[in-house]
């Protein structure tokens, strides 16, 4: 039987802007007058409050007691002179997924848990381990590799002719996390280089706990988690009761991380599009399948502030929230990595239900996917014939290419390692690795490809060097802004 363990989630890590508590907002302060009116807000909030400056455009987070919450209001905050904007900090929950539905379904699947038909059904994952060293090396041809058609598709062996990525090039995953441990991934993390080696006191820098690198982050060897707050951003991915039951994490960031580098010719597994690459986990999607836009800004900030030239976000929702349309904080955190040469892959999203739709007309086109900063592209899934997947979004002006993301073969946490089958249990349920999140970290491979071979290039060059080289598709023409799909082998030759 496929792996059970950490077995779902829905078509991509899209989420909902759900509305967040009365105590939490994001607030933008003037830049001329940020300092005074920092200290301005601190003395008007209410006891045990906290304000944290997020580094971008003037926002900070201000959270107040739930107990004080009635003694406040917004209002209080946009009344404070040199206050320019307040707004909610959503909620992200992940919106697909494959939570059991209906009573019949929970109590089939106890049945064959008590006939013993799902021997892992409870089974525990480790928390945060700890970082292994790099380097555990190993040789050979990837045994797996054969299972990953879209590698296939897109011509990637005949493009490593040309590179197959450069360690200096780095690829931010922003997500659930990344199981770091993993056989295929381990040796392309992303070491700090601020972080590594001994201090001037002999102490190894990644466990002194002090922030050498002075970048605000206690020793964040490989990235950082900012939904628990620690340097450990492990992919923590719930028991298959735990995604059947509550539509917890199964490990989503861990199967795009292989999209993106899993490591090729180790005698291990698979190989990403970009296997030379090096990974950035950050995470702030958490086991539960929420986070906040407080947190997602500050993994693009880290990002962009620590190297990476290109962010992979197989994350979004179905429209911003429409009872708080303003949602400008997210926007000025792609704007900060726009300003600063990142390209933004972005996930087109998974449809209504599972059905795609326009993202230039729909009343509730998927974001940050369809948000006009240039830096972005936006990635619709096609499968292995080419065609759209029923559940991806599309768009002439606002979904720009086509990438594998039907039945993808990646990494995942723990277990058999890797998989291309979320869940197959008889009876019940069979669901397959789908989604425009698995088609975004192919986009991301290619991008760092290509500007690993071109490290002069930048990022509008590199942005129009992959949609430049698309295979044209009928399918897909009228319905992304290049007419086609990724080709790798076309963009490094």
């Amino acid at each position: 039987m496929k792996r059970i363990f950490v077995v779902l989630v829905g078509l991509m890590s899209t989420a909902a802007m759900a509305a967040s508590s009365p105590g939490d907002m994001l607030v933008q302060l003037s830049s001329g007058s940020k300092s005074s009116t920092f200290l301005a807000l601190q003395a008007r909030m209410p006891q045990g409050s906290q304000i944290e400056d997020i580094g971008i455009a003037g926002w900070v987070r201000v959270h107040v007691p739930s107990s004080e919450v009635s003694a406040f209001s917004m209002s209080t905050l946009r009344n404070l002179p040199g206050v320019l904007k307040v707004q909610p900090n959503h909620r992200i929950k992940l919106l697909e997924n494959f939570q059991l539905k209906t009573q019949a379904q929970r109590e089939a699947l106890l049945r064959k848990i008590q006939n013993g038909e799902l021997p892992n059904a409870q089974a525990i994952q480790p928390d945060n381990p700890a970082i292994p060293p790099a380097g555990s090396g190993g040789s050979g041809a990837d045994p797996l590799y054969s299972n990953q058609w879209g590698m296939n598709q897109m011509g990637v062996r005949e493009a490593w002719a040309n590179t197959k990525g450069s360690p200096e090039v780095v690829v931010a995953v922003i997500d659930t996390g990344v199981d770091y441990t993993h056989e295929d991934l381990v040796d392309n993390i992303w070491r700090n280089p601020g972080e590594t080696g001994q201090d001037g006191q002999g102490r190894d820098k990644s466990s002194n706990g002090v922030d050498d690198d002075g970048n605000g982050y206690v020793d964040d060897v490989i990235g950082w988690d900012f939904a628990g707050n620690d340097n450990k951003p492990y992919d923590l991915a719930g028991s298959m009761m735990e995604i059947l039951l509550q539509g917890m994490n199964p490990g989503h960031g861990t199967h795009c991380a292989g999209n993106v580098a899993a490591r090729s010719d180790n005698g291990k597994g698979i190989a990403g599009v970009a296997p030379n690459v090096r990974i950035m986990p950050l995470r702030f999607i958490t086991k539960e399948g929420g986070g906040t836009t407080a947190d997602a800004m500050k993994s693009i900030r880290y990002a962009v502030d620590n190297g990476a030239k290109v962010t992979s976000n197989s994350w979004g929702s179905e429209g911003d929230d429409p009872n708080d349309p303003d949602t400008q904080a997210l926007k000025d955190a792609i704007q900060y990595a726009q300003d600063h040469g990142v390209l933004f892959i972005a996930a087109a999203g998974n449809g209504h239900q599972g059905v795609g739709y326009n993202n230039d007309t729909d009343a509730k086109p998927a974001v940050p996917a369809s948000y006009t900063h240039d830096a972005i592209i936006s990635v619709a899934a096609i499968d292995e014939a080419g065609a759209l997947g029923a559940f991806s979004n599309w768009g002439a002006r606002s979904v720009d290419l086509g990438a594998p993301g039907v039945k993808v073969f990646s990494t995942v946490v723990q277990d058999e390692n890797y998989a291309d089958t979320l869940i197959d249990i008889p009876g019940l349920m069979t669901a397959t690795w789908d989604g425009t999140s698995m088609a975004t970290p192919h986009v991301a491979g290619a991008a760092a490809l290509y500007i690993s071979a071109n490290p002069t290039k930048s990022w509008r060059e590199v942005k129009d060097a992959v949609l430049g080289s698309v295979k044209r598709s009928s399918v897909l023409s009228g319905k992304t802004v290049s007419g086609g799909q990724l080709d790798v082998r076309s963009l490094m030759n």
